[in-house]
């Protein structure tokens, strides 16, 4: 048992497949089968079920899976604590961004955290507020900025910037010369809505219990499981929604689609930055941290 047969063992485990797996840790696959059979000789018991094109690890996988994991990162977490102090912040760090922060906000501020640290190597994995929330619970991403709070005691979360949220119909719309509607007309309109798990539709959802409880009377007529889905929807005329400005404002600059405030209403909310209670942060992830509070 060596620290580089667990970090294979690991990428087997998280991605479910041998191939994957070595391409990731750019090895042959046989060579990645090599070392879990070299584990399973030295633990003497199976860790892997190989169930055709896909593998699971076993029970005993799984126990070794959850050491391994900590094994492995404590590993990662010395090297950069080592490189920050010889003044080399370096290495790789993962975080996660729900729909607006994943695809508007932290993109450019990859780039400028790059030119400081240009030694450093950023995965950013993007998806709604529920699965950022569950891959920094596991451990996935070492932090995640999401539209709306999480009730997990596991995890810290800390208020990092506002949103507006705002009605946005199509530019030819009866109503795209207007400056404001009201709830009543609103409701019976076409509306189009995100998907359960994402934090556009938990503000949408809070903003109504808090205005009248108007969430189950609006007139949904399409789901749709990203932001771009929904901006392309309300373009083609399948309904008006409710959406961050920052995701539309080419379009609103180019007059394809414009925004109405709702009488009474306000949509305002705030993006959360969340980390792991219990789990260490690595000196790259503090620096990232900092440098997000600071922008």
């Amino acid at each position: 048992m060596d620290l580089w047969r667990l970090h294979i063992f690991c990428k087997v485990v998280e991605l479910k497949s041998f191939s994957k797996a070595a391409d990731a840790v750019c090895l042959s696959q046989p060579t990645v089968s090599s070392h879990i059979k070299d584990l399973e000789k030295y633990f003497e018991c199976e860790l892997i079920d190989r169930l055709g094109r896909t593998v699971a690890p076993t029970k005993a996988g799984e126990l070794l899976y959850a050491y391994a994991e900590k094994m492995t990162a404590l590993k990662e977490n010395a090297e950069k604590a080592l490189a920050e102090f010889q003044g080399k912040m370096k290495g790789h760090l993962t975080i996660g961004g729900s729909t607006i922060p994943g695809v508007y906000v932290l993109p450019p501020l990859l780039g400028k955290f790059k030119q400081a640290y240009p030694d450093v190597t950023v995965s950013l994995i993007e998806g709604d507020t529920a699965e950022i929330i569950q891959h920094a619970l596991e451990g996935r991403v070492e932090l995640g900025i999401v539209g709306a709070k999480a009730r997990e005691t596991q995890l810290v979360q800390k208020e990092i910037m506002d949103d507006e949220m705002i009605l946005i119909v199509p530019g030819g719309h009866e109503w795209a010369a207007r400056d404001q509607v009201a709830l009543e007309e609103l409701i019976k309109e076409p509306f189009i809505m995100r998907e359960p798990g994402s934090g556009t539709r938990k503000t949408i959802e809070r903003v109504s219990d808090k205005s009248g409880d108007w969430f189950a009377r609006l007139n949904v007529v399409a789901e749709m499981g990203s932001t771009e889905a929904v901006r392309q929807g309300i373009k083609a005329g399948v309904g008006v929604s409710i959406l961050s400005e920052c995701a539309v404002s080419d379009d609103l600059a180019r007059g394809s689609l414009k925004k109405i405030s709702i009488e009474g209403v306000s949509f305002r909310r705030v993006f959360y930055l969340i980390v792991h209670r219990h789990r260490t942060q690595s000196p790259l992830c503090q620096a990232f941290i900092k440098f997000l509070k600071h922008e």
